[in-house]
């Protein structure tokens, strides 16, 4: 299977540069992972295709306001993005300029409250960098740093909040588990009230996530890690809703990759973290996912290979051709997708229609 079966023509005007005032406004393109239908509704119609006795997976991971603007001893600006914690305030790390921050090189944010040295060069141009403060790291990204957004968003976000979902908990991504912003308390309530179980796992977004595949043979792919965690009473909820029928819905790409890639051959789920690299294409056997919620990807991408898995490569193609059409918003502040047997109308279930 080759990475161009999976491309598609996006007008670039369709790509959302800011989010929408209120978050469960968005719309939401229903697709049918069976048969291939397609719907047009928005994101606060989403109890309607969901069930009593399904269960909600969200991913809980906060994005890390991880992008540092200082500058050098002698003047020059300069930027760094953090990556991976390696402990006592050592960082792999992004950096630009690259040719201006060899070893040894130091950088000042702020009025100097946080300074680094530039430790060693890696590979990939990534640089180990050891961060020197007082106080707490967080508190002090939390005033110094901005979030890390996508390289296809060119507008500042005014309100940083905007790209951390309302059930944000335990910092540490790259980049926000995006299909989880269209999630209001007061939607999350009244899905709670219908019967849903809402449960919580944590896979912290790498930036990898954006990184395009190069491979022509998808399979030839080699797929970023992610550290992810379940636990245990994540697991028994999803355990509880397969063995009573229900179906088990992922919000986001990164949602189904940490159950995907901790459920044992059988389904079942136990408290479970590490690292994972799963790469889910067409041709996979999901062992737990039902249904997902999810944005829009772009074209040729391990997250447009993996929703093509679940409802098939032509059906996701032409739902595509139809968001297009519609002018439907895309990517990170897009608009949403509902991926699943998607429930008949109330008339097909017997219920009698309102006079």
């Amino acid at each position: 299977m080759k990475t161009s079966d999976f491309n598609f023509e996006l007008p670039e005007e369709l790509i959302a540069q800011t989010p929408l005032e209120r978050r469960d406004s968005s719309r939401l393109l229903t697709l049918d992972k069976n048969t291939g239908a397609v719907g047009h509704h928005h994101f606060y119609d989403l109890p309607d295709f969901l069930r009593p006795g399904d269960c909600l997976v969200l991913n809980d991971s906060r994005v890390l306001p991880a992008r540092l603007i200082g500058h050098r001893p002698t003047g020059g600006t300069c930027e760094v993005l953090l990556l991976v914690d390696r402990g006592e305030g050592c960082w792999e790390c992004l950096v630009r300029p690259g040719k201006k921050l060899r070893t040894g090189a130091q950088i000042i944010f702020g009025q100097g409250q946080l300074t680094a040295t530039i430790e060693r060069e890696l590979e990939d141009g990534k640089r180990l960098v050891q961060f020197h403060y007082q106080g707490i790291f967080l508190e002090i990204l939390e005033e110094l740093g901005k979030m890390p957004l996508p390289p296809y968003i060119k507008a500042e976000l005014e309100n940083q909040e905007r790209y951390q979902t309302v059930y944000s908990k335990v910092v540490g991504s790259a980049a926000a588990p995006t299909a989880g912003l269209h999630f209001t308390p007061e939607l999350l309530d009244n899905i709670q009230e219908m019967g849903v179980k809402v449960c919580y796992v944590t896979l912290h977004v790498g930036l990898g996530t954006f990184r395009p595949v190069k491979a022509e043979n998808i399979r030839d792919h080699e797929m970023h890690s992610e550290f992810c965690m379940i636990s245990q009473e994540t697991a028994d909820i999803i355990n509880q809703t397969k063995r009573n029928g229900g179906r088990v819905i992922c919000v986001g790409t990164t949602s189904c990759r940490t159950i995907e890639s901790f459920a044992a051959e059988d389904g079942t789920m136990t408290q479970r973290s590490g690292w994972t690299n799963i790469f889910i294409y067409p041709g996979y056997r999901f062992k737990v996912l039902d249904a997902l919620v999810t944005n829009f990807h772009l074209p040729q991408s391990t997250l447009i290979m993996l929703v093509s898995a679940l409802a098939g490569r032509e059906h996701v193609l032409n739902a595509y051709q139809e968001a297009v059409k519609e002018k439907y918003r895309f990517f990170s502040f897009g608009d949403a997708m509902f991926i699943g047997d998607v429930m008949p109308s109330k008339a097909e279930n017997g219920e009698k229609p309102a006079k």
